[in-house]
């Protein structure tokens, strides 16, 4: 990579900004002042510095949330309070771009949702074709019958030209259930609840395809994924 595009991505400044950098001997590569804008350097090699800090390259990063409720899903909202927001002090201190969340959250739902900059990534996660699964925690207003429990999990009709996929339901409580379902049609929880005459009263995400999201992380708290999570993660999706 040509080390001014490298010092562009890693938000040093734009070209020409870099460029002036470069002039006035503020960027080293291997302990040696670079000048030339075209130097050639291998990112996960070479090791260079700006005004003497070490610049780390990372072509994606990957950020598991436990998102809380009144947040939403969106790279910006000109009402709500979004994801990112809660990342915002993350990514400016480590130089962190383009991050957006990997599908969607309803605004008062709460738990997994992974945020990261791969876009191939986020699009084998979210392809139909792919059917990966999605574990959800549901607090419901009323028992569910046994018919609405073979319901759901054959499919129902939630208003779309065809019935959902079948699903699968684990009874916790009267009014506790974990649902898993492999599709992601806006508001499709509390509409495949509906559609067997009950409401959601709360809803959480515990995980998407092997990723599951680690209690220990408090509502509105985040980390990185381990590296061993997001391999596991790729795999259990395969490519294209």
């Amino acid at each position: 990579m040509r080390l001014d595009k490298f010092l562009c991505e890693m938000n040093i400044g734009t070209r020409s900004q870099v460029k002036a950098l470069l002039k006035q001997g503020l960027v080293s590569v291997n302990g040696q002042t670079a000048v030339k804008p075209d130097l050639q350097i291998n990112t996960t090699v070479d090791q260079v510095t700006y005004r003497g800090e070490v610049l780390f390259y990372e072509e994606f990063v990957y950020y598991m949330l436990n998102k809380p409720a009144g947040v939403v899903s969106a790279t910006e909202d000109n009402h709500d309070r979004t994801v990112i927001d809660l990342l915002r002090e993350e990514l400016v201190t480590n130089l962190v771009n383009d991050i957006f969340p990997v599908g969607r959250l309803d605004k008062d739902t709460e738990g997994l949702l992974l945020l990261t900059n791969d876009g191939d990534l986020a699009h084998r996660l979210l392809s139909p074709r792919k059917h990966v699964e999605k574990t959800y925690y549901v607090q419901i207003e009323k028992e569910l019958s046994p018919e609405d429990l073979q319901a759901l999990e054959a499919g129902v009709d939630i208003g779309e030209d065809q019935y959902t996929l079948p699903a699968r339901v684990s009874v916790l409580s009267e009014r506790e259930i974990r649902l898993t379902i492999t599709e992601g049609k806006f508001h499709q929880v509390k509409r495949m609840l509906r559609a067997v005459d009950n409401q959601v009263l709360y809803l959480k995400r515990l995980s998407m395809g092997t990723l599951v999201l680690d209690e220990t992380l408090e509502k509105g708290q985040f980390r990185r994924l381990h590296a061993a999570e997001l391999q596991k993660l790729k795999e259990g999706i395969g490519r294209c």
